[in-house]
């Protein structure tokens, strides 16, 4: 098997550009600031309003014009060069610096036809798999009839799930016969968006697989779990053909009802633009991905987000979406704490709540049955990739599935 390279003078080009913008928006809210400030109080009617805005046009305007001369030049001068640049594989750090970039702006990125934007795609020890019969026969010589996928969390990628030398998907496989494949995505965009392409994406595996498959499993971290969820739902509407086969899902860490984290930056985001000298630099909060704003709640429908300012601050506006029916669902949580007494803390990015799928409300908690849940304790959001502890549990449910199948 052969990684595909990569020409560095993309990565150059795509690299200028993204900071020539984000110099450009700097410039654009300092711009802003300092005209407020220059005209004058409000109280006043701002009576140096006009030539504030001359003299910040004039000292501003030539940096963004500089700015855009830089970028082009830049370009340019990258497609002259990029045959002497050379190219290599991607290396793990900068897959975890793109997968990061796209975390945070991937839909930016996306939007603006940035080449480090992300592309959908299942991929096997890190290179990505053509689906197609010839392409997936030959991967897979000794195709399985049991396909594992995992996906990965927000701001990560594939390689992610191997954590201090160990991977669940790898040593689930191994001990129950599966054929792991590892789903990539750009977890800036919003989540419904990528539970749409994933689940059009694991209809097209499924025919071109070598042989028929017979059972699909899930394992889910952090937001991989909602992208999922999203994707079982197209599924069903669609009627597509993987959805029969789905046996088992299981989440490690998923915020089904978002994340405190998220919840607190909407309102630093509404903080800052409560007054004209700090609204500018709100602006810039902008810039965070849909992904990152969709785990305010948990929004994994289109119509959870549709026609809403997403930076706005609201309240929880979603209609439930629960587990997919007829699949043994299972969700783990993590905990900071050592004991389940006290205050128990979550794993320091996701609620032990969310995580579980509890909720207030009746109608959002997702029936996860008691014997289907656990809780980690002394374990981070991360930690659970790697814990003997998680990898016991995960095991001794898988274990249990088959049992029950082989009855």
């Amino acid at each position: 098997m052969t990684k595909r390279t990569r020409k560095h003078a993309d990565d150059l080009r795509a690299a200028s550009k993204l900071v020539v913008t984000s110099v450009t928006r700097v410039n654009d809210a300092v711009e802003d600031v300092h005209r407020t400030i220059a005209s004058g109080p409000r109280w006043l009617g701002k009576p140096l309003a006009i030539p504030a805005r001359l003299l910040t046009f004039v000292a501003y305007r030539p940096t963004r014009l500089v700015m855009q001369v830089v970028g082009a030049g830049i370009d340019a001068l990258l497609s002259q060069f990029a045959p002497y640049l050379g190219e290599s594989v991607p290396g793990a750090q900068r897959e975890a610096v793109v997968a990061a970039l796209n975390g945070v702006v991937g839909d930016y990125l996306r939007d603006t036809e940035n080449p480090l934007a992300i592309e959908m795609q299942f991929r096997r020890d890190g290179a990505p798999l053509a689906l197609t019969a010839e392409e997936l026969d030959a991967r897979f010589p000794d195709a399985e009839t049991k396909l594992l996928i995992l996906v990965h969390g927000s701001s990560m990628n594939d390689l992610g799930w191997t954590r201090h030398g160990h991977d669940h998907g790898a040593a689930l496989s191994r001990e129950f016969g599966y054929a792991p494949i590892y789903l990539y995505y750009n977890s800036g965009l919003h989540i419904s968006t990528n539970g749409r392409e994933f689940a059009t994406l694991l209809e097209q595996l499924v025919e071109a697989w070598p042989v028929p498959v017979d059972e699909v499993s899930i394992l889910c971290h952090s937001m991989g779990g909602l992208v999922t969820r999203s994707a079982c739902h197209i599924a069903e509407v669609q009627a597509l053909s993987w959805r029969r086969k789905l046996r088992r899902f299981v989440c490690l860490g998923s915020p089904h009802h978002g994340s405190a984290m998220e919840r607190g930056g909407s309102w630093l985001h509404a903080i800052l633009g409560a007054t004209e000298y700090s609204a500018p630099i709100g602006k810039l909060a902008r810039l965070r991905g849909a992904g990152i704003t969709d785990m305010r709640f948990g929004y994994v429908l289109d119509e959870h987000w549709e026609g809403r300012d997403r930076f706005a601050l609201h309240a929880d506006a979603r209609a439930n979406l629960t587990l997919p029916d007829g699949v043994q669902c299972y969700a783990i949580a993590g905990s900071t704490s050592s004991a389940m007494s006290g205050r128990v803390a979550g794993d320091g990015v996701v609620a032990i709540e969310s995580a579980l799928g509890k909720h207030a409300r009746r109608d959002l908690t997702l029936p996860y049955p008691p014997s289907h849940q656990w809780v980690a304790l002394g374990t981070s959001h991360l930690d659970l990739l790697s814990r003997p502890e998680v990898y016991a549990q995960l095991r001794s449910w898988f274990a249990s599935a088959e049992d029950r199948g082989n009855e």
